[in-house]
């Protein structure tokens, strides 16, 4: 079996099931299809037609392409400069400084500002990473209550920072 006959019969094909799969155009991953079919052209066997095959095989990699690391990789690969834009000095700034304690302040202030029994569930939950066991057991009411007055001072939080959001 000839690769070179295989390539000029059968590439038109194995491009477009690649393409149809990655969504891209892939030379590397087509040339590790043709690979495969010549080093097991011995082991196919007549039980369907040898585009079939071939095809199977072009369908069968390009899912494993997208599944692999290799892809996640290329994906997630940047050029230079979009890498040198994203490094941001590690040094904060007296602005960035006075934002972030005002920013602060102001979520202070709006916890401060929610009803008691809200400001409670608020803060064991969220500063002192309490579980809605600990909680219930803590304020000796159900879990349904502290699921409840958590959402709703959640719920007047976002209203009252919607400014910071």
């Amino acid at each position: 079996m000839d690769i070179k006959t295989i390539i000029k019969n059968h590439g038109a094909t194995v491009r477009n099931i690649i393409k149809r799969i990655t969504n891209e155009q892939n030379e590397d991953l087509e040339q590790e299809v043709y690979t495969k079919v010549w080093k097991n052209a011995d082991k196919y066997q007549e039980k369907g037609t040898f585009n079939a095959w071939i095809r199977t095989i072009s369908a069968n990699l390009s899912k494993d392409y997208l599944k692999s690391s290799q892809k996640k990789i290329s994906d997630n690969s940047t050029g230079d400069e979009t890498v040198l834009s994203l490094v941001q000095d590690s040094k904060d700034t007296p602005e960035s400084l006075l934002l972030k304690r005002e920013r602060q302040r102001m979520i202070s202030e709006a916890i401060n500002n929610l009803k008691p029994k809200f400001r409670e569930v608020i803060m064991l939950y969220e500063i002192e990473n309490q579980s809605y066991e600990e909680i219930s057991q803590k304020l000796k009411c159900p879990i349904g209550t502290v699921k409840s007055r958590l959402y709703n001072a959640k719920k007047e939080l976002a209203t009252a920072l919607q400014e910071l959001m």
